[in-house]
């Protein structure tokens, strides 16, 4: 939900897609989806699996994007 919301804020730079793992295994073995949610960063630079507050979410962010 908080990635929606960002991308809702900042539509040019964040994207946003919410997909079920169940109903698509090719894209849950491609990012090893272990838990849900389970947010992607950038193809996988970064994953974050759990409900993160705003203030880690932007943290694992700027990590991801650093790498």
């Amino acid at each position: 939900m908080l990635a929606h919301q960002m991308a809702m804020e900042n539509p040019s730079m964040i994207r946003a897609e919410a997909v079920d793992a169940m109903e698509f295994p090719d894209l849950s073995n491609r990012f090893n989806v272990q838990g849900v949610p389970q947010t992607v960063i950038d193809s996988g630079k970064g994953i974050v699996v759990g409900a993160y507050g705003e203030v880690q979410m932007l943290a694992e962010i700027k990590r991801a994007l650093q790498n």
